[in-house]
């Protein structure tokens, strides 16, 4: 047993002892506590912003005070939890790391430069994982030179709590790659979906519509935030409704994903309303900046 979670030794724990994670945002911060907590390994997150890298470093403790007050975690543990944690500025210094889960912006050039850089330092045998939740593996793989190195591995927020890891193979992702990633995931104590290659995979491919048309019936005046969400909430069965569900995600995220689905499929069903492009225009993008289609104050709603 370790940190009270019992662990089950995999191909990829023999072979993967050093994760690096690019990105200390909400989901790289998450994907590194799982990475080190549960799997047992060394951490290094690179973040160039040095406000994001003090959140990061408050979340995660915060995080583990509160596991220690549930009981699943003693002081000492935590101890050696935030030894095997280390933060950078520079992606130079993930050398050498053997699996690297990039978790920045959905945006392609900004992967691209990562990606790229990633190629020219780290190690030849280091794998390359995009957390990207709608762009193509094979689009990502193909700025390196290591396209066979390159997987999608895409996590659920927030990734402490969601069982689900989305695994997408490239067209050039070599079985190697596939197979240590699916066991690395399952080291993790996460389910397992593969996914084909198209944009949004499977989870935003579905979800990311359905946001999107509960933003045009509000737009559209068919009823209020408030009303669009109880009605799904209590008709559906969902643990919240569409709009408080985007909030959560990020505005911006959520944009960025319906526009990689609008011109990559080409369909007009994917265009992103209206709605949703002025409110990322204004900064509204939800829960991290206080304001979405509600309004927050230390990140619960407002009454």
């Amino acid at each position: 047993m370790l940190f009270g979670i019992r662990r089950t030794f995999s191909t990829a724990q023999s072979k993967i002892k050093h994760i690096g994670v690019v990105g200390a945002g909400q989901m790289g911060t998450g994907i590194a506590i799982v990475a080190n907590r549960v799997g047992g390994l060394k951490v290094s997150i690179v973040e160039g912003n040095e406000s994001q890298r003090s959140k990061s470093r408050k979340f995660t403790e915060s995080w583990l005070d509160k596991e220690i007050e549930k009981k699943r975690l003693t002081a000492e543990e935590k101890h050696q939890v935030l030894e095997r944690f280390t933060y950078t500025q520079s992606l130079e210094d993930l050398r050498d790391s053997d699996f690297i889960i990039e978790a920045v912006t959905e945006d392609f050039e900004v992967k691209k430069k990562i990606f790229q850089t990633l190629d020219r330092s780290a190690k030849p045998s280091a794998i390359l994982a995009s957390n990207t939740s709608s762009i193509s593996i094979t689009k990502i793989a193909g700025c390196t030179q290591r396209p066979g190195n390159v997987v999608g591995m895409h996590f659920m927020n927030p990734v402490p709590v969601m069982k689900l890891i989305e695994i997408i193979r490239g067209l050039q992702t070599s079985d190697e790659t596939l197979s240590l990633t699916k066991d690395l995931a399952t080291s993790f104590h996460k389910e397992i979906v593969e996914a084909n290659d198209y944009p949004g995979f499977i989870t935003n491919r579905v979800l990311m519509p359905y946001i999107n048309e509960a933003v045009y019936a509000l737009y559209e005046g068919v009823s209020t935030k408030e009303g669009i969400d109880t009605a799904m909430k209590l008709g559906t069965n969902v643990p919240m409704g569409p709009l408080t569900l985007a909030d959560f995600i990020g505005l911006d995220t959520c944009l960025s994903i319906m526009r990689v689905l609008h011109e990559e499929l080409g369909d007009s069903k994917y265009r992103p309303c209206p709605l949703l492009v002025n409110y990322v225009a204004a900064g509204y993008l939800g829960r991290k900046t206080g304001r979405g289609f509600y309004t927050y104050e230390n990140g619960a709603p407002k009454k």
